[in-house]
């Protein structure tokens, strides 16, 4: 069968794919281009992450297509109902890159409670002639360690971010519209493991009780968190959210940092992704990166293996 990788995956799914007697095509195809290319080439299988639409036109015209693969977890970029009624397989890999976006949700939190993130901006500018101005501005941290960590979204990422809190100390408390309990096993480096059920909360009661949020849900109609459940959150909580643009609404989020509702947010995803605005990219109180979550050199070789077995497995 022929794959078209038409965005990137690591060497050693390709080199998997090809020792299981796949023709791999890692041609890059613009997306106008798209259609074409894979009537052209019959390509029966399509990879992609999230830079290629596979929509309704795409499905449409190319009635070689049987299988669609996404490396990685959100599939917004797929029609994935549409492409099952006609027919294609659609699958990708949702725990290859969990534990990569768990250890960024701490990153983010750990930078919003030591002010990491706004001292590395000033401390090139004002370290030298402020620095006792900057030691006495950012000496109010706190720790994470004692605190509640309120998980909106309990999936394979949503429980590996659970992990990482249970091990340094935090209670996790988790809002799921699929998942009324959890076991959620804590490994360690010597093979020892505590285990740990948790139990589904409403959305209210996670709003008042958590002082740190960490958003995995999709991508949604209508956002997730907005005004009216900033209200409800307690004074001075932390928010990060790795999970999609549009989960959080950015307007109510600016208000509730300018108004102490809110002390710190991370954001790696952006609801005018790929240009997020000014407004979020030069405030102080947010930690910023660019949609990298998934994005370690240990979760692209997962994410490639993953997927190229399943491809094989699939084909078979």
């Amino acid at each position: 069968m022929k794959i078209l990788v038409n965005d990137r995956i690591s060497q050693s799914g390709i080199q998997a794919l090809q020792n299981a007697g796949f023709e791999v095509n890692t041609t890059k195809v613009a997306q106008e281009q798209l259609i074409n290319y894979i009537n052209k080439n019959a390509i029966e299988i399509l990879l992609v992450r999230s830079a290629t639409e596979v929509n309704k036109e795409v499905i449409d015209n190319c009635p070689s297509l049987k299988i669609v693969g996404r490396a990685g977890v959100g599939m917004d970029n797929i029609e994935v109902e549409y492409a099952k009624k006609k027919g294609i397989k659609v699958i990708n890999t949702p725990e290859a890159s969990a534990a990569s976006v768990a250890e960024l949700v701490f990153a983010h939190l750990y930078s919003g409670v030591r002010f990491v993130h706004d001292s590395n901006r000033n401390m090139p500018l004002e370290g030298d002639s402020k620095f006792n101005m900057l030691k006495k501005a950012y000496s109010k941290g706190l720790e994470l360690k004692g605190k509640t960590l309120g998980i909106v979204g309990f999936g394979k990422i949503g429980q590996a971010t659970a992990k990482i809190a249970l091990g340094i100390g935090m209670k996790v408390m988790y809002h799921d519209h699929h998942r009324e309990e959890i076991t959620v096993t804590v490994p360690f480096f010597d093979g020892q493991s505590v285990s740990f059920v948790l139990k589904n909360n409403s959305m209210e009661e996670l709003l008042k009780s958590a002082d740190f949020f960490s958003m995995h849900v999709p991508a949604q109609k209508h956002y997730a968190i907005g005004k009216k459940e900033f209200e409800l959150m307690k004074d001075g909580v932390g928010i990060i959210n790795t999970a999609r643009g549009g989960v959080i609404d950015e307007v109510a989020l600016v208000d509730a940092l300018e108004n102490g509702k809110v002390l710190f947010a991370g954001l790696d995803v952006y609801e005018s992704e790929p240009n997020p605005e000014i407004r979020i990219l030069m405030h102080p109180q947010i930690s910023l990166t660019p949609h990298i979550g998934g994005s370690t050199i240990e979760a692209q070789e997962r994410i490639a293996m993953e997927l190229a077995k399943l491809i094989i497995d699939t084909s078979k």
